[in-house]
């Protein structure tokens, strides 16, 4: 049975023998409803930590007025199976008072960063992702916490936060694990009926289509729009389809230089996102 605990204390308490005999720690931040992609983190953390703490938490703070909080899939069990087949070796998993007690205000500005892509059409969400993930951090102080680059533009903000608080943590980038048919592991995936789930793997094709003409050398502006083109016509709603700076997230402008892929489609009601490295990062 997956050793758990659901308060700071707790955690505190069983973290201190580990610290006290020199090991160290790997943190692996969820909201469950966990899949392959998730337990690659894991298995990221136990290669280079002697052990590893997984968070089970739910963020209201990151779910704009549109997203349903409640609907949120939570099969605690079964996470907790998952977990320990993984050799994780401790899993926090606290309710949202201990998270954010009553009288709580505090909230983290990720910056300009945090307005863009994702930003603009989640206000808020970054602030509330960022917020988070400091708290747990702080809570856990571990040696490594690992993230997974499906979540890019998140990836970066958590990567900037730590700088510029500095949090004393080794931050690992686990690239995105994909199903066969190429399309990224999400907890959103489950809500695709049969149909819509086979219509989502034209995502990530014409993602790769794009990355493809990028590396002959086509204009970008003309490869953006055509791929905007062949995912509406693949019948997605397309939230955004950009090249940007792999570092910054800047606009884009030269192909020799580190650049990121990134989209965000609907298909009926539910929304997926997605990036692919350009010039090989």
């Amino acid at each position: 049975m997956l050793h758990t605990v659901n308060s700071v204390h707790d955690l505190r308490a069983a973290l201190l023998p580990w610290r006290e005999a020199g090991e160290t720690v790997g943190f692996v931040p969820t909201m469950g409803a966990l899949h392959k992609g998730h337990l690659a983190l894991i298995d990221a953390s136990r290669k280079v930590t002697k052990r590893t703490v997984a968070s089970i938490f739910v963020n209201p703070l990151q779910f704009g007025p549109s997203e349903d909080l409640a609907k949120y899939p939570r099969p605690l069990e079964e996470d907790k199976k998952l977990l320990a087949e993984a050799g994780c070796d401790l899993l926090y998993a606290p309710e949202p008072a201990e998270i954010y007690p009553e009288g709580f205000i505090t909230k983290i500005d990720p910056g300009p960063l945090a307005t863009i892509l994702e930003g603009a059409v989640r206000p808020g969400h970054f602030s509330g992702v960022a917020t988070v993930v400091a708290k747990l951090l702080l809570q856990a102080m571990p040696d490594c916490a690992f993230f997974g680059e499906k979540d890019y533009q998140q990836l970066l903000i958590v990567r900037r936060m730590v700088r510029d608080l500095n949090i004393p943590v080794h931050l690992g980038a686990v690239p995105t694990v994909r199903d066969t048919d190429g399309l990224a592991l999400s907890s959103r995936n489950a809500y695709l009926p049969p149909e819509q789930r086979k219509q989502a793997a034209s995502f990530p094709a014409i993602l790769k289509e794009c990355v493809n003409l990028f590396a002959e050398g086509r204009d970008i502006g003309k490869v953006l729009a055509e791929g905007h083109e062949r995912l509406t016509g693949a019948g997605f709603k397309c939230d955004y389809l950009e090249l940007r700076d792999a570092g910054t997230l800047a606009p884009a402008h030269d192909l020799t230089l580190p650049g990121r892929l990134l989209g965000a489609i609907r298909i009926g009601s539910v929304r997926l996102i997605d990036n692919m490295p350009v010039n090989g990062i």
